[in-house]
């Protein structure tokens, strides 16, 4: 099943004209009790637009656009313009050594990550901002709520392409610097800069490997998801780290993938401190004092009652980068 927002489902249904969004609502809420609640307002309302013949997804396009793309997708080819081309990181793994890069691809339905991982890496270093990029062949993955692109192994990129244009970019998030002490509730798109004032351990847990929602073990030992029933489960974490920037400070919330980025790992050397979080502790150490540069959405924790900064992109502070913006800002 394709991860798509249930805000564009019952759009889809509503669109269709088959049924009313206060009758929609009202079949979600009726097709969840018959289930016992064992799934969830986006599997019902899934369920209900295949009851009624509604085509959420049309596979027989060659090219998507970006708004057509969701988490789940194989062989996907969507053409867009790179938004914004983010640093090479390297990290280890065993005695080899790999890297992963990412750059953000926009079309006039909105912006999407695409993530390249090491040999694939060297095909962007022809790649600037501005370019227009076709990528063929693709799949698309869930991260923290969003979807992101990956080449695999069938897939390929065209640098500005014969035929292809992109004209306007609808950003899909405008991104603002604030001050830690300036950051509210409900704020997205927000941009922090601060230094490191405290790490804790990651959390580790299992999630569906097709949905990516936590996966709740059973008696027999088994996973069980809500969506997808018994599952073969994937590894997933969370970390928290405190960021100060002289104006207050923030609990950042960094999820699988912004934990690697962070890290500078991969995921099986992440996964080693599972087991042995002893060894996690000079990792710690290292990270204090660091400043990191953190894109994201802030969200009051209602049972500690603080803010918290759910991270979606985090880099190394660029010193050059932070000289030039003060001087523009001047």
């Amino acid at each position: 099943m394709y991860k798509i927002p249930l805000s564009e489902i019952k759009e889809k249904i509503v669109a269709s004209g088959k049924l009313s969004a206060s009758d929609l609502d009202k079949k979600i809420s009726v097709k969840i009790n018959e289930l016992s609640g064992l799934i969830s307002e986006e599997g019902a309302a899934h369920i209900i637009a295949n009851e009624l013949g509604i085509e959420l997804v049309s596979l027989s396009q060659s090219k998507l656009k970006i708004k057509q793309i969701y988490a789940g997708m194989r062989n996907v080819t969507t053409v867009g313009k790179v938004v914004r081309k983010f640093e090479v990181r390297e990290f280890s793994k065993g005695d080899k050594v790999g890297k992963v890069c990412s750059l953000v691809l926009g079309d006039e339905t909105g912006t999407v990550r695409v993530v390249f991982w090491n040999d694939q890496v060297e095909q962007l270093s022809g790649v600037k901002e501005g370019d227009i990029l076709k990528v063929k062949d693709s799949f698309v993955k869930e991260n923290n709520n969003d979807r992101e692109i990956h080449l695999g192994n069938n897939g390929e990129i065209e640098i500005n392409p014969d035929g292809e244009n992109v004209n306007s970019v609808r950003e899909s998030v405008v991104f603002e610097r604030k001050k830690i002490g300036d950051l509210n509730d409900g704020d997205t798109g927000a941009e922090i800069l601060g230094t490191v004032v405290q790490v804790f351990d990651p959390r580790f847990f299992q999630v569906c490997s097709s949905c990516s929602k936590r996966a709740v073990e059973s008696a027999d030992g088994s996973y069980m998801c809500a969506e997808h029933g018994v599952v073969q489960p994937t590894l997933s974490y969370v970390m928290n780290v405190v960021l100060d920037d002289g104006s207050g400070n923030i609990r950042g919330v960094l999820w699988k993938n912004q934990t690697n980025h962070l890290l500078e790992k991969s995921e099986e050397e992440v996964s080693v401190f599972k087991d042995d979080l002893s060894k996690f502790e000079d990792v710690k150490t290292d990270l204090l004092g660091e400043q990191f540069k953190l894109v994201g959405k802030v969200k009051r924790n209602e049972m500690f009652d603080r803010l918290e900064f759910n991270a979606q992109t985090v880099s190394k502070a660029k010193p050059e980068e932070e000289i030039a913006r003060l001087e523009t800002v001047e």
